[in-house]
């Protein structure tokens, strides 16, 4: 598997030149969202209205999906369903932390510490193989600025990143407002079979009532 929908999502956040995260918390959101959302594409995981639930606990063979899945299972310990929202906020933190931690081991980035102000340590994680996020950002380009027909997860990638507000990171020179309706637009398409367009718009409208409320909360 190419790098998956988190890892893109976690490289937009990423600063190109210092490796410093960017609004951390939304991405954070977001990050999550991809997750979950690419288990629903694998066919291992439901998202119903507000719901969430696993359908087949067989292994991806991508390591950053199946230590997901395997928290996920003990999370439900043993319910059929929990709710989608309960998930995103349990797993934003570390979602964002495996989500990095997987483009260090495929050397996308390399992890740095440093000391704020010669104290605090902070890690950063500068790119050092430029060409997924350039691809990345290509194929972005492509779909929300020249109009091109999305594929299902690009088409999911958006609308997470839609619903998360993080139009600056993927479009860092583009007025908001010049974005946004085309990514709405995407989000709520017909790229996708129904099934993936129903667990995309389920996703989308999770990650926005979570954002939005700890927005409201900050």
């Amino acid at each position: 598997m190419s790098i998956t929908l988190a890892e893109e999502i976690m490289l937009l956040s990423l600063d190109e030149e210092s490796g410093a995260p960017e609004q951390r918390q939304a991405a954070g959101w977001a990050v999550a969202g991809g997750l979950l959302l690419e288990l629903v594409l694998a066919g291992r995981a439901s998202v119903e209205g507000k719901y969430l639930k696993l359908t087949d606990r067989t292994p991806t063979g991508e390591p950053l999906l199946d230590d997901r899945m395997a928290l996920l299972d003990a999370w439900l310990g043993g319910r059929e369903k929990r709710r989608v929202t309960e998930w995103l906020t349990r797993d934003r933190r570390k979602a964002g932390n495996a989500a990095v931690e997987s483009l260090c081991a495929r050397g996308v980035v390399v992890e740095q510490e440093h000391r704020a102000l010669g104290l605090f340590p902070t890690r950063r994680y500068p790119e050092a193989d430029g060409a997924p996020e350039k691809e990345l950002r290509q194929r972005l380009q492509a779909v929300v600025l020249d109009g091109a027909d999305p594929d299902e997860r690009t088409a999911g990638l958006i609308a997470l990143i839609h619903a998360a507000k993080l139009h600056r990171l993927a479009f860092p020179d583009v007025p908001r407002k010049q974005v946004a309706d085309r990514m709405a637009e995407v989000a709520s398409g017909q790229w996708a079979a129904e099934s993936v367009r129903a667990a995309i718009r389920h996703m989308q409208a999770a990650v926005a009532a979570v954002a939005a409320s700890a927005a409201a909360a900050g």
